[in-house]
């Protein structure tokens, strides 16, 4: 497995190690110290406090159990100060429920006794390279001011300073997978991989390859050694998308991944370890699929230790102005062409639509918008095509032989949007007799999307 390189850690850092039992102080200062960092020692939660008060630290690094108290209360106590500095906590062997405990009050990341250097120095380097909350945030946005978004961006600044296995629940097009970016592009393993994988578009048979890897000889066709999702992510974030969709099978290899931190590629005796953290996704409720027993609980524990839920558009009308210009300048700018501007009519239209696909809906719209416009200036509700179903409107029938709109006809918006796109690339490859890169100049897109339309659509030369 191609190993990640990290960023070593800042000489002179300043750790607090916090444990009762002498050897055990002794044995990770010793450690802590070949790395060049300064390194102090408590042995009492008491003792930690102290010093907390009176003294700067990079990292604490704190056993689970202690003579007069627990770790999680030195954890609190830490959160309660509002005071910028990760937690790592030491906890026994096995004891799955103690980690998870750690990291819902706020600790940065555990390890598991007995201490395996290799993985402390691991955590160590990761917890000294988070990055200043004052650091400009990355290029990527959560565009949008409402109270909703506001909270969302709040709890991603928070997640992004931990190493919490999170949850991401909301409607499809909500913006979960960015969500995910951003926890990961602000976060400690910023430098690394993000690997995004969507598990309801793996068939079955192939999840487990897929997810761990394969050996040479494994199965038929398996020709030669082959890493999988979890080793492509070593070091960075495997994001889960549609989590959901795993086979029980799959569900109790997962859950061992993310406890033991080690995985077994298909065909293999050994394991090796398995350094990246989780991030799931789904549109479904996860504790309903538990308790009708078609996901395992004991994995919805160790996913679900934090939960980000994204709302949907319509909670955010304030919002959608903005995200609708900014997502009409990127794609303009992406078929270099100017950014037309959205008209008065147009934004109510929007303001007033409920975006069941939420901003996926919105970017799709855009698109089309932009494509239909021939290059105009502004792009007002016919541009748009919203049309939304009213009562008397759904009860009307459209006469015989005319076209009507989907608030008409009952033809659900996308099915429509898709047959007046197909239409418009239609008549464009008519008039150029079927010329595509005329027909691209014609619509105003590239031959590029052009072709991803016609693939999309279904749209083939026989269709002359």
């Amino acid at each position: 497995m191609k190993k990640t390189e990290r960023r070593s850690p800042p000489r002179g850092a300043q750790v607090l190690v916090v444990d009762d039992e002498p050897d055990i102080r002794e044995l990770l200062e010793l450690t802590l110290t070949k790395m060049g960092l300064g390194v102090q020692s408590a042995g009492s939660i008491a003792e930690a406090k102290e010093r907390l008060k009176n003294e700067h630290f990079d990292l604490c690094l704190t056993d689970m159990r202690l003579g007069d108290g627990e770790g999680l209360e030195l954890v609190r106590h830490i959160s309660s100060l509002a005071a910028d500095l990760p937690v790592a906590v030491i906890t026994a062997f096995g004891s799955a429920e103690n980690a998870v405990a750690a990291l819902k009050a706020g600790a940065f990341d555990y390890v598991s006794k007995p201490v395996g250097l290799e993985q402390l120095r691991a955590l160590v380097k990761s917890a000294l390279s988070l990055p200043d909350r004052a650091e400009p945030a990355a290029g990527r946005q959560l565009l949008g001011s409402s109270a909703p978004l506001a909270q969302v961006r709040a709890l991603i600044a928070k997640l992004a300073r931990t190493q919490a296995p999170v949850h991401i629940n909301g409607e499809s097009g909500s913006g979960k997978e960015l969500a995910a970016r951003l926890i990961h592009e602000n976060g400690a393993r910023r430098a690394q991989p993000f690997v995004p994988v969507n598990c309801g578009a793996i068939p079955e048979t192939l999840m487990e390859s897929e997810l761990f890897g394969y050996r040479k000889g494994a199965f038929t066709g398996a020709n030669e050694d082959r890493d999988g999702f979890f080793q492509a992510a070593h070091g960075g974030t495997l994001f889960l998308d549609e989590v959901a969709e795993l086979p029980l099978h799959t569900q109790v290899l997962l859950l061992r991944a993310i406890q033991e931190r080690r995985v077994r590629k298909v065909g293999s005796t050994q394991e090796e370890p398995a350094d990246a953290r989780i991030i799931c996704a789904t549109n479904q409720s996860l504790a309903g699929m538990v308790e009708a027993g078609r996901f395992r609980r004991d994995l919805y524990y160790r996913l679900n230790v934090v939960e980000l839920t994204m709302p949907p558009l319509r909670e955010c009308r304030e919002d959608i102005p903005l995200i609708a210009t900014h997502i009409l300048q990127r794609l303009a700018a992406q078929n270099g062409v100017p950014a037309p501007r959205l008209s008065e009519a147009a934004l109510a239209e929007l303001m007033a639509y409920d975006f069941p696909g939420n901003v996926r809906e919105l970017e799709n719209i855009m698109e089309r918008a932009l494509a239909l416009s021939g290059q105009a200036q502004e792009l007002g509700p016919d541009e748009l095509a919203l049309h939304r179903i009213s009562p008397e409107e759904d009860a009307e029938q459209p006469e015989s032989g005319t076209q009507s709109p989907p608030a008409a006809t009952g033809e659900a918006l996308p099915t429509y949007l898709d047959r007046l796109e197909r239409e418009a690339i239609l008549q464009a490859l008519g008039k150029t007799g079927f010329n595509r890169t005329a027909a691209a100049r014609l619509l105003g897109i590239t031959f590029r999307q052009l072709r991803y339309r016609m693939q999309r659509l279904g749209i083939k030369d026989e269709n002359r």
